[in-house]
């Protein structure tokens, strides 16, 4: 068996040595079996490399190795209220450490040192099938130490014989040792060993590990107490706007049979006008677009998990069944486009399909290369290779452009869609709004709900990204969506309501920005993460975070805004076909 070599990554870039290795054969079940392999000797550390070395260790640096698929993981007991002890994974292992040490050089006084963590202990758990006696990898548990090896002098660099090591002499490294200080001059000895342990967990089951989480009470508790909230104000929200609107649209088609139109008031008497084309028409079909074609692929994607397609197993399976769909989507969101253009009157279709297809994944390809070339100037791990930027923009140009303009194609061929009501010539003139109908405090106010129905969930989800654990609580996560949806569209539908019946009828883009200011407190929340829960001091790390989360927070405020949009979009159409226009 060949263990896979150590790496060392920065906390916010991964990489991964990968082992192939299918099988155990041992002589024994009940005996583990103990190997041990030296690596490598560094006579003497440099000044460069013991400053390298201190500087991942203050940085939180990890290993993290791959074995028959199994990420190395550091085994966590944890103790419930009721007392009982579970066993946790935690991924990846750290550089070293540094801890206080009294120096009496200098009087005793405490002084901060670095170790290096310079062996691996390697516990590999397999399961026997009892049926076939073959035996298979269910768990690859990995432990750090620091020990200042010794040994035979001189050194034999074909069999060198340590002392603090020793299979031979029923040896083994342990917490007990002198640890490796990280010095310049130190002489240090890279060693790891390897121990195989049967366990009754069964291959099919050895993600169940992994995949335990410590605050499943809490999860729970939060989600289903946002949930409440969220069901019970859309239910009140909902009985207020329909009792209303049956009011008005009676009130208003009894008015219309007495032929008193002078007693109109009302969302009724910007009927002339609610449906006039807003300025920059081919720009907000182009974000209606890009956030249908958004849609389309959290909702394929999330079914796809769902149904259990994108396991953890399968490493990189959920970032490209993602991008995969983001491409296929193509087609729908050049369609959504082009109807909503054609509904404004729009010619230059051409025009706004080249928005579509390039405006989004643009902003974000040009951000990730810049990104990705100050990680090549860091000679990170992190850095994604050109082989890979080049099969993105082979499915950019090569599938999503052409799916685009196929949709646009088809969409802004077919007749616009028909208003309930005429539209006048000559713009009706707006009255003066009061300040809480500003667009501004609208979009500052619109935004809080959306965001709060989700900023729970977010929590574990930027702990999944930024901190390297992993996600696997897709129900919840399709649960959440739904509530968003819905929390859009309500906020949106109210708003835009109170809007209409201040005889305010540029209803187009503030329906947009209402439900998708919503990624402004997201970031905000972002920045509170990272204040909170990281420790990331050097200044490329913390520039990919803040612009990762504002590529994030940007499609959230596509995703959220073309709910509320496209909500509005109905409820105006449903309103005004119910009332007698003359």
């Amino acid at each position: 068996m060949r263990i896979p070599a150590v790496a060392t990554v920065e906390p916010s870039a991964r990489n991964s040595t990968e082992s192939e290795s299918h099988s155990v054969t041992t002589q024994s079940a009940s005996v583990p079996l103990l190997l041990l392999q030296i690596l490598c000797k560094i006579d003497k550390l440099t000044a460069a490399q013991a400053a390298a070395f201190t500087d991942k260790i203050e940085d939180y640096y990890k290993i993290n190795m791959i074995l028959d698929n199994l990420p190395a993981a550091r085994v966590t007991i944890y103790q419930t209220q009721d007392g009982e002890q579970t066993t946790f994974y935690k991924r990846g292992i750290y550089v070293g450490f540094k801890a206080n040490v009294q120096d009496a050089a200098i009087d005793g006084e405490d002084e901060i040192k670095y170790f290096l963590n310079n062996h691996l202990r390697f516990n590999i758990l397999y399961h026997r099938d009892g049926a076939t006696d073959l035996s298979r990898i269910v768990g690859f548990e990995v432990e750090a130490f620091s020990v200042q090896h010794k040994y035979e002098k001189p050194w034999d660099p074909k069999k060198p014989v340590l002392d603090t090591c020793n299979p031979g002499r029923m040896i083994a490294v342990s917490n007990s040792q002198t640890p490796q200080a990280v010095e310049e001059g130190a002489e240090v000895i890279f060693t790891y060993d390897v121990r195989f342990t049967a366990s009754d967990i069964r291959w099919a089951s050895r993600w169940d590990t992994y995949l335990k989480m410590t605050d499943v009470e809490i999860h729970w508790f939060s989600i289903l107490n946002s949930l409440m909230i969220v069901l019970f104000l859309t239910g009140m929200v909902a009985m207020i706007m329909l009792r209303t609107l049956y009011r008005d649209i009676a009130k208003y088609n009894a008015l219309d049979s007495q032929e008193d139109p002078t007693e109109e008031s009302g969302w009724k008497l910007v009927h002339g006008d609610v449906f006039r084309p807003p300025q920059k028409g081919s720009l907000l079909a182009t974000y209606v677009g890009i956030g249908v074609q958004l849609i389309s692929m959290l909702v394929v994607t999330l079914l796809f998990a769902l149904l259990g397609f994108l396991s953890p197993a399968s490493r990189g399976a959920l970032m490209t069944a993602s991008v995969v769909t983001y491409v296929l989507m193509g087609g729908i969101a050049g369609y959504a486009a082009a109807r909503l253009y054609k509904a404004f009157r729009g010619e230059q279709w051409k025009q706004m399909t080249l928005r579509t297809a390039f405006l989004f994944p643009g902003v974000l390809f040009g951000t990730f290369f810049v990104l990705d070339l100050m990680l090549w100037g860091e000679k990170s791990s992190g850095a994604v290779p050109f082989g890979t930027l080049a099969l993105l923009c082979f499915l950019w140009f090569g599938v999503s452009v052409p799916l685009v303009f196929v949709g646009s194609f088809y969409g802004f061929k077919q007749l616009a869609p028909e208003d309930p009501v005429r539209t006048n010539k000559i713009p009706r003139q707006i009255p003066q709004q009061p300040w809480y109908m500003h667009p501004a405090v609208c979009c500052v106010l619109g935004g809080i709900l959306p965001f709060g129905a989700v900023f729970i969930e977010l929590f574990f989800i930027l702990t999944s990204v930024w901190m390297h654990r992993f996600y696997y609580l897709f129900g919840f996560l399709a649960l959440v969506f739904v509530i968003l949806g819905l929390t859009c569209a309500e906020i949106s539908i109210v708003l835009c309501y109170f809007q209409l019946c201040s005889e305010d009828y540029n209803w187009w883009w503030r329906s947009y920005l209402i439900s998708g200011s919503s990624a402004f407190y997201l970031f905000v929340y972002s920045i509170y993460y990272f204040c909170m829960n990281l420790d990331i001091t050097k200044i490329v790390p913390m520039l990919l975070y803040f612009v990762y989360m504002a590529m994030f927070s940007y499609g959230f405020f596509c995703v959220c805004g073309t709910i509320g949009f496209l909500a509005c979009w109905v409820f105006v159409h449903k309103i005004y076909s119910a009332i007698k226009i003359d």
